[in-house]
């Protein structure tokens, strides 16, 4: 089967050419057969290629596929890397990207889009899978680039909407400010290694020495490009307002594919990292930071995709928190786990946007709970996982994080923990006003309200059970389990693990899980208290609010500041700049050449009279001067 790796990006990629080019002419079901139909042969194909690498000894293949780029010392094959990671990651892409498929049959079923759709979305899934599948960083970037340009199509999907056009535009800017670092980054690769192939960089760098300055530096661009593409402060803003898309693309890139690219990028780079010490602080650091910072917005947005939004980029702040304390394992662990359950509170919550006609505002909702049968008790599950309730699946990879943080600093546990306590706080918040108490939206809503087709149901329940059982693969030794995915995982990270200091007793490990769990319970209480017990809705937009809960309100008017200290000032010297420099000295340089040229000819014209005796005797002046010169 791995020798079969090819066909898998192949396929999306032949999808999309043939809804692209032939889709208006086929009919809804062809498109929604073609579109999923070639994802899920490469998902079957992506299983075989899991099941196989299990079984055998050798767990890295490389498939040189042709010769790409050869110039002077630099000879870039096309080929791909097979091994543990990447054989996750082909699992969690083609997997969810398949549920997310036919979910989208039934979401974008009256849609006049709906062939460009799905061309979009198997475009979108080719290039991710080309971003995993690499075997050098050049691949990675053209994946990178690709998932970039999908989203920016993808986000801004109904142009009509000069916001969502603006919503894309935000995100395919920011993420150009994040790739230019990488791509740096990749330039300092070759330069000071002479190749970009993994297996070559990473080898040599094993023989450098720890705290490098030159490896700080790659790694620190490399992570710039991750801050871009994975939501990180302070290039965060264009994740939540990627929102304009459809729910399916929300579902789509901020659960399993695009968002997961960066810690995809620093996981494969992991020795690098460990090898920077610097580097590893600043991705804990920030990871952090990101967590916590966007937990603390997620606590007062009433927009029901939003509060998923920054749900995000809280859960991806935790994965480079695991990242840069070298819980590589967990990291990724969290990565597979939290494409299931947000995946599903995504595409839960399109299910609740369809059945309210199209409405957002979760206090408009209540209610929910016996209209909405499936959906309500999937997107309950997958709140418990998020909130990381055992034994649910994000106990596990969210226990394993803070289990690193503690051991590495006991300041980043603490606020990794306060951080799960706002996450449990505001999704349980999400969950109450949604489906809880009695309905508040029109007449007109509630006369419409239904449970979505089977269509959109059945990844519903999928991805529930995944949430549910999914963290089982990484149970700890601490529980009597084993932890088969860092088993799995170990030949990616070994070289990086030898170098790491594991000390934790079982004795605090289980005092740790106590203390998350005492947390989530509080939180939950809490809650509860605030949302049923009281029944508090949250105020209006036009209520006053005390400053505190104004400033979260508002996102702490980030992409305000940025308006003005960075865009309008942008903006004013670009303005400048076109009305003196082009237009007066681009221009005027033009336009004079033009002016001189036409003053020129204007004078010259007086010679042609029409007079044959005149050209005549123009003529001899003319043969006289050029004997006068031969003889000169």
């Amino acid at each position: 089967m791995i020798n079969l790796v090819g066909l898998v990006p192949l396929l999306p990629l032949i999808g999309f050419l043939i809804i692209g080019l032939f889709g208006k002419s086929l009919s809804k079901g062809i498109v929604g057969i073609i579109g999923c139909g070639s994802v899920l042969a490469a998902f079957a194909i992506s299983l075989g290629i899991f099941f196989q690498l299990t079984g055998q000894a050798e767990k890295s293949v490389t498939i040189d596929l042709f010769s790409w780029i050869t110039a002077g010392k630099l000879s870039i094959p096309f080929s791909f890397l097979i091994d543990p990671l990447s054989s996750l990651f082909l699992l969690i892409i083609t997997g969810i990207g398949f549920l997310i498929h036919v979910y989208s049959t039934g979401y974008m079923s009256h849609d006049e889009g709906f062939s460009r759709f799905f061309a979009y979305l198997n475009l979108f899934i080719f290039f991710m899978l080309l971003l995993v599948l690499g075997s050098n960083y050049l691949i990675m970037f053209v994946g990178w680039e690709g998932v970039g340009l999908c989203s920016y199509l993808l986000i801004g999907f109904w142009f009509k909407n000069t916001a969502y056009n603006n919503a894309a535009k935000k995100a395919f800017v920011m993420n150009r400010i994040g790739d230019l670092g990488f791509l740096l980054g990749i330039i300092l690769i070759f330069v000071t290694f002479g190749s970009i192939g993994y297996h070559d960089v990473f080898e040599q760098a094993k023989n450098m020495a720890s705290g490098n300055p030159v490896l700080t530096s790659i790694t620190l661009l490399l992570f710039i490009g991750a801050m871009g593409k994975s939501a990180q402060l302070p290039l965060y803003t264009w994740l939540p307002d990627a929102m304009a898309g459809p729910t399916p693309v929300s579902a789509l890139i901020h659960a399993a594919t695009m968002v997961t690219a960066g810690i995809y990028m620093v996981a494969r780079s992991n020795i690098l990292y460990t090898l920077s010490p610097i580097a590893m602080e600043t991705v804990a650091i920030i990871g952090i930071c990101t967590a916590l910072f966007a937990a603390t917005i997620g606590l007062a947005q009433n927009d029901i995709k939003k509060v998923l939004a920054y749900s995000t980029v809280s859960q991806l702040g935790y994965m480079f928190l695991a990242l840069g304390v070298g819980a590589y394992t967990g990291a990724v662990f969290h990565v597979m786990t939290h494409a299931f359950f947000k995946a599903l509170l995504f595409l839960g919550a399109g299910s609740v946007i369809h059945a309210m006609s199209g409405e957002q505002d979760i206090r408009m909702m209540g209610g929910l709970k016996k209209h909405l049968p499936i959906t309500h008790i999937t997107f309950l599950l997958g709140t418990l996982a998020i909130a990381g309730c055992p034994p649910f699946s994000g106990f596990f990879s969210k226990d394993e994080i803070l289990a690193n943080a503690f051991e590495n600093n006991k300041l980043l546990w603490f606020l990794g923990v306060l951080g799960a306590a706002m996450t449990t706080f505001y999704m349980f918040r999400l969950y109450f006003l949604t489906f809880k108490g009695d309905f508040r939206g029109t007449k007109e809503q509630h006369h419409h309200l239904h449970e979505s087709p089977k269509s959109m149901t059945i990844p519903l329940v999928i991805l529930a059970i995944l949430s549910v059982i999914g963290g089982f693969v990484g149970i700890p030794e601490v529980l009597g389990g084993k932890h088969f995915l860092e088993e799995f995982l170990k030949p990616v990270f070994e070289d990086s693990s030898f170098r790491m200091v594991h000390s934790l007793s079982h004795d605090t490990e289980y005092i740790l899980m106590g203390i998350a769990v005492v947390v989530m319970a509080a939180s939950l209480y809490y809650a509860y208290a605030v949302y049923v017990k009281n029944k508090t809705l949250p105020a209006a937009e036009n209520e006053e609010l005390k400053p505190v809960h104004l400033m979260v309100y508002k996102k702490y008017w980030v992409d305000e500041i940025y308006e003005n200290v960075i865009t309008k000032p942008l903006n004013f010297f670009s303005d400048a700049l076109h009305k003196v420099v082009d237009n007066q000295v681009v221009d005027g340089l033009v336009n004079g050449v033009g002016r001189v040229v036409t003053w020129f000819s204007g004078i010259l014209r007086y010679a042609q009279t029409g007079n044959i005796g005149f050209y005549v005797f123009v003529m001899v002046i003319g043969i006289v001067l050029i004997l006068c010169t031969r003889i000169l």
